[in-house]
């Protein structure tokens, strides 16, 4: 057991307890949930209100749920725009996956999606502090390219977490690819009390262990 990451894990999970919070829900509220997060790699985009209305009876109720424990979140003009680890909106992560281009909310959610639907995907981002692009292909855990992206790290500041905004405008913003070690390393340095980093494999595990559980 790497017993960094079961610390990381940990202390994700307490800051954003999506899996507790799914198992709380009422069954049609989870099955709704799950139905999100699969239309994402089925259709390349969220489930519209009509999609949603077909598989709960009180759609109004189910929402509220999701919203009020961060499950999905919403624009302003309160359409959903989202469901961990993926987003409509655009970011930085980019997830070639089953024909369709989706973004995730963070680093560590793109990572997650091919452990987390057991498919091949390609993730196209940048590294925050250069602007150099990376790319990751995946097979579940395992990365197809390593020539290519073993040197990657992921980086997150812990620091960014919030109480006033939902996990996706805070703490998603600042969970990173940095490009390789040396630069890993140098972030680390600047603020290593409200930073960590993980190698590129470390950062899969990572994601898988946090996401795949909503799926079952």
């Amino acid at each position: 057991m790497n017993a960094k990451l079961d610390n990381a894990l940990q202390r994700l999970q307490r800051i954003l307890p999506l899996k507790d919070r799914q198992d709380a829900c009422s069954t049609p509220v989870k099955q709704l949930h799950r139905s999100i997060l699969r239309s994402f790699v089925e259709q390349g985009r969220i489930l519209n209100r009509d999609e949603m209305g077909e598989l709960v009876t009180d759609l109004d109720d189910a929402v509220n749920v999701l919203r009020e424990n961060d499950m999905v979140t919403f624009s302003a003009d309160g359409t959903a725009v989202g469901a961990y680890p993926f987003t409509m909106e655009t970011r930085e992560h980019v997830v070639n996956v089953n024909g369709h281009q989706v973004h995730a909310m963070c680093a560590l959610d793109a990572l997650a999606v091919s452990p987390m639907f057991g498919m091949d995907t390609q993730v196209d981002s940048r590294c925050r502090v250069t602007g150099d692009a990376v790319r990751v292909k995946q097979s579940g855990t395992s990365i197809l390219n390593p020539d290519e992206a073993g040197y990657i790290h992921f980086g997150i500041i812990w620091g960014a977490e919030s109480t006033d905004s939902c996990v996706a405008d805070s703490l998603c913003m600042e969970m990173m690819f940095l490009k390789d070690a040396e630069t890993a390393r140098n972030w680390l340095e600047a603020d290593p009390d409200n930073r960590e980093i993980f190698t590129l494999q470390e950062a899969v595990d990572f994601g898988a262990r946090f996401f795949t559980p909503l799926l079952h």
